[in-house]
C-alpha cells in the first residue's frame, strides 16, 4: 500500500444533508418539519409538555425526603488499608484521616472517613477515623490494634454557653 492509495472505507463518510434548498433536494420548503405549528418554528423546547394535560412527572406521587444538611462520608475498607500497609504507603502504627488522604487511599475526607470491614486484616494497626462499623472495630481489635473515633465538631454552641450581659 502506498500513501496515494489511502482512502476511507466505503460508506464511512457521508455528505451533509442540506435542508431547505428547494424541492429537488427532497428536504425543501418546510425542511422536513411538516406544516405550521410550534414545532415547525425555531427556538422550541417543550420536553415534558403534554399539550395542556397534567404532565406525567406531576401526576405521579412524590415519596420520601432528602435531608438538605446530610453528611457524606468517605469510605475505607480494611482490606485496602492492609494492601497499602504491605506496599509501604501507610505506617501501621499511626493512621489518621490526613495520612489516608496523603497516601492516596482516599481522595478527600468529605464530612469524615468511615472504616468498614470488607477484606482481611493481618497487621496490628492504630487508626483514627470519624466512624467505624462494629465489625471493623472487632477485626482491628482481634489483630491487636486500636480504633479511635474522632468526635464531630459541634455546629453551634451548646445551650447555656452564650455570653450573658450583666
Amino acid at each position: 500500500m502506498k500513501l496515494h492509495e489511502l482512502r476511507d472505507n466505503e460508506g464511512a463518510t457521508q455528505r451533509k444533508k442540506r435542508i431547505g434548498r428547494g424541492p429537488g433536494s427532497g428536504k425543501g420548503k418546510t425542511g422536513g418539519r411538516g406544516i405550521k405549528g410550534q414545532k415547525s418554528r425555531s427556538g422550541v423546547a417543550i420536553n415534558g409538555y403534554e399539550g395542556g394535560q397534567m404532565p406525567l412527572y406531576q401526576r405521579l406521587p412524590k415519596r420520601g425526603f432528602n435531608k438538605p444538611n446530610r453528611k457524606a462520608y468517605a469510605v475505607v475498607n480494611l482490606g485496602l488499608i492492609q494492601k497499602f500497609v504491605d506496599a509501604g504507603k501507610l505506617e501501621a502504627s499511626n493512621i489518621t484521616e490526613d495520612a489516608l488522604v496523603a497516601s492516596g487511599l482516599v481522595r478527600r475526607k468529605l464530612d469524615g472517613i468511615r472504616l468498614l470491614a470488607k477484606g482481611a486484616l493481618s497487621t496490628k494497626i492504630t487508626i483514627e477515623v470519624y466512624g467505624a462499623s462494629k465489625a471493623a472495630i472487632s477485626m482491628v481489635e482481634s489483630c491487636g490494634g486500636q480504633v479511635k473515633i474522632i468526635a464531630p465538631e459541634p455546629l453551634r454552641k451548646p445551650q447555656g454557653e452564650e455570653t450573658k450581659k450583666v
